[in-house]
């Protein structure tokens, strides 16, 4: 696809790379260049609060919980004190 370069320097995405990224108004683009080449790289922000979610820490051990439970190796209680009494073991 071609894009002209308009007043102010600026550039419109065509629609059809907006759709197939799925990008709305407000969201952020990154650029970087490479190789004599300009590449977009779309962006989401993430609220301050929720950033330790995403740290890499954290993610380790989702994909460690979700193998655990993908291969049965959990144990299931029926109340609280049956997984404290477990715990004291």
């Amino acid at each position: 696809m071609v894009m002209q370069i308009r007043q102010n320097f600026q550039i419109t995405l065509p629609a059809e790379i907006r759709k197939k990224l799925h990008l709305e108004v407000g969201d952020f683009l990154e650029t970087e260049i490479k190789d004599g080449r300009v590449i977009i790289k779309p962006q989401k922000t993430i609220d301050a609060q929720q950033a330790w979610f995403w740290s890499k820490e954290w993610q380790e051990g989702e994909k460690e919980a979700q193998a655990d439970l993908e291969a049965g190796k959990v144990k299931k209680f029926k109340n609280v004190e049956d997984l404290i009494a477990d715990l004291d073991k």
